[in-house]
């Protein structure tokens, strides 16, 4: 398969009354057509902002975004508008990312009308009535208005306006964090069955490991806005070469209460995202930390074909 997007060095950092604050530092990866990345760490780590910096959504501070092989990350907000129809976005909460006053019917044309993408208001409403149908919302609800529906027909709209310009590649910011686990099964299963029909490529931004082992192609581990372990899916749950890593598995619960495990809670302080010193991020919290940890940042480097890390002690933890 061909890759569809790359990041090469991708940077993202606010300026604070505390100092500078690196969202995401020194973030490359590659996606390919057809697939999904699934972006996995705890809550303010990065995934979030790298996410809207891949769509423009947040201009970069440094760093390339490539798409087709175009680098797009620097193109002005005129030339980017044809990129905008093939790179869409679902947002986190699926009540925050509607707005309130327009109708199911009115949020889904939105971006058909701005892009002028039917002819006519009949051609528009059948439209409307195809994405309704496709991601599973009653056509009878097309006059509802947001707070009137549930958590699963909201995220509903927002898979469908996102689909609406036809796009092949889709940021999905936690889409189903808010929702019960019941409904987290069939929005999960509604992408994978669109993924499949449509031939979209994700990258699927969530917290929950166990979400992203049921989606994604190849996993990617970020801590503090840096990419710490990138590996096929099997390969991150069979070998967990980081870390951190390691402590995200363990904290994930097992849906048998008669199996017990070992865990090793994450002990030490988090180091502050503002004004980092050198060393890893992960160090003042890591069992298996040197004086090389304190003094030098680990680069990304591939153990295995395929699986990357970022981690001074890799072959000494892993015994590779």
């Amino acid at each position: 398969m061909k890759k569809l997007l790359e990041t090469r060095n991708l940077k993202k950092y606010f300026r604070t009354p505390r100092g500078m604050l690196y969202a995401v530092d020194n973030v490359s990866f590659v996606i390919k057509e057809g697939e999904t990345l699934g972006v996995v760490g705890e809550s303010g780590c990065g995934k979030s902002t790298l996410g809207r910096c891949v769509v423009r959504l947040h201009d970069v501070t440094d760093g390339q975004v490539w798409y087709k092989e175009k680098e797009i990350s620097r193109l002005s907000r005129k030339d980017f508008r044809d990129y905008r129809r093939d790179m869409q976005m679902i947002f986190q909460d699926p009540f925050s990312s509607l707005n309130p006053r327009m109708s199911v019917s009115q949020i889904i044309a939105e971006p058909l009308i701005i892009h002028k993408m039917c002819a006519n208001s009949f051609e528009l409403g059948r439209k409307v009535g195809e994405l309704m149908d496709t991601v599973g919302l009653a056509r009878r609800l097309a006059s509802s208005y947001p707070h009137e529906l549930d958590g699963g027909r909201r995220q509903r709209i927002g898979i469908a306006r996102a689909l609406s310009l036809n796009p092949r590649f889709i940021v999905c910011d936690e889409p189903v964090s808010a929702l019960d686990v019941s409904i987290q099964a069939q929005i999960l299963n509604l992408m994978q069955d669109l993924q499949e029909e449509l031939r979209l490529t994700y990258m699927f931004i969530t917290h929950n490991i166990s979400v992203v082992k049921h989606i994604s192609n190849n996993i990617m581990v970020m801590y503090m806005g840096t990419v710490v372990e990138l590996a096929p899916s099997p390969d991150v749950f069979r070998y967990r070469m980081h870390p951190y890593t390691k402590a995200l598995l363990d904290a994930a619960p097992i849906p048998d209460p008669d199996k017990k495990r070992r865990r090793e809670p994450l002990k030490g302080e988090i180091t502050s995202p503002i004004d980092l010193p050198a060393g890893c991020r992960f160090a003042k919290r890591c069992v298996y930390a040197s004086g090389e940890c304190f003094s030098s940042d680990p680069l990304l480097k591939e153990y295995r074909p395929g699986h990357f890390t970022a981690c001074h002690n890799t072959e000494k933890i892993n015994e590779l």
